[in-house]
């Protein structure tokens, strides 16, 4: 199955008079020209708390946890039907999907979601994505929808995921700032440098700045998808994309791939805590395809549980890979450095030779 997720700031369908429907029209007729080439198209969208925001006749970035809930319950029923109307031009029909960060992090609603939104691909529906603030609460929040919309993307496998940006792309500074600054193209790693070129402050309508959006295309390319940032406010650019052209800023997978479960792992879950190793355990997770064992561990970060997820952290600070741990934190104080033959002699029990088995971890850059 093509499937390509497509995310949509508020700032490119909203402004300070609310919902900007002429250009949602104009992002409809392109998205359906897509479909109609046979793109299985997924759009995650932001703008329901903008939207109510402007009905509610409300001032400014919304701050208050509760008074956004409730720009966003007011806001998203008009978001929908803007989408709906749009795409009815087009005989193409929408569905409603609104996810809260347990529907990844949780294995079963992480199916269940995996499964609903492939049904209605296989209807020919096109699912208008957006998080469920209406209910979401600090633990469970996205932060912006383009950490969802690569969340997404990883969900389904997608072949590509395309944010679009009110600038063209990724730029060498900030272009609304320094008139020298020049479009990058195309990004092969995105290194601590270029996401500190990046950060930045999100427009009033959205979360997010350039910042967010080099985070998820990190997520996604991960995962092996291609991810696009390109200019949303002007037309035809996601066709010419797709035709083949260079637009906006393209960001290369830096890995193949993975099994629905290992992708599960390295962006469904959330990490509780990490466990810094050795140059041995670093080799031995890179090159020789082995579990991590505790003699390889030289201290632990966080409180967690077994089969709670955790970053592997060499000694140069790089996140190396993640996975499902066999033990807790207070029993991983006691045999952190040891050999596996002791485990047992020191807690009294064993659950297993390895802290994480391979089966149940991911392997980041192992080129």
């Amino acid at each position: 199955m093509n499937i390509l997720v497509i995310k949509i700031g508020s700032s490119i369908i909203t402004d300070e008079c609310g919902l900007k429907e002429q250009h949602i029209r104009d992002l409809a007729s392109d998205i359906s020209t897509l479909h109609d080439t046979g793109y299985h198209t997924v759009v995650v969208s932001s703008g329901a708390v903008a939207a109510g925001r402007c009905k509610l006749n409300l001032r400014g970035r919304i701050q208050d946890i509760n008074l956004k809930q409730a720009a966003a319950a007011v806001g998203q029923s008009s978001l929908v039907w803007a989408y709906e109307r749009a795409f009815s031009a087009y005989n193409k029909k929408v569905a409603q999907v609104l996810l809260t960060r347990d529907a990844f992090s949780e294995r079963k609603r992480y199916i269940n979601a995996k499964n609903t939104l492939v049904t209605l691909l296989d209807l020919g529906v096109i699912p208008i994505i957006n998080e469920n603030d209406t209910v979401s609460i600090d633990e469970l929040k996205f932060g912006d929808n383009d950490r969802l919309a690569a969340l997404v993307a990883s969900l389904l496998d997608a072949e590509r995921l395309i944010i679009l940006s009110d600038v063209d792309g990724l730029y060498s500074d900030d272009p609304r700032i320094n008139n020298e600054a020049k479009l990058i193209p195309k990004v092969g790693e995105i290194t601590p440098e270029l996401e500190a070129l990046a950060k930045g402050a999100g427009s009033i309508s959205g979360t997010g700045g350039m910042y967010s959006k080099l985070i998820a295309a990190k997520m996604a390319a991960q995962r092996g998808i291609v991810v696009n940032i390109i200019n949303g406010r002007m037309c035809g650019l996601m066709r010419m994309l797709l035709n083949g052209e260079d637009v906006g800023t393209e960001f290369t997978p830096v890995a193949k791939k993975c099994a629905a479960y290992k992708g599960w792992i390295a962006t469904g879950i959330r990490s509780k805590g990490a466990l810094y190793i050795d140059a041995g355990a670093v080799k031995a997770l890179l090159l020789r395809g082995k579990s991590l064992l505790p003699s390889g561990i030289t201290s632990i970060e966080g409180c967690f549980d077994r089969g709670d997820a955790l970053y592997c952290i060499s000694p140069e600070g790089r996140r190396v890979a993640k996975g499902l741990v066999n033990y807790s934190h207070k029993e991983l104080q006691g045999i952190i450095g040891l050999k596996t033959i002791q485990i047992e002699s020191i807690l009294g029990y064993k659950y297993s030779d390895e802290v994480i088995h391979r089966d149940n971890m991911i392997v980041f850059n192992s080129d």
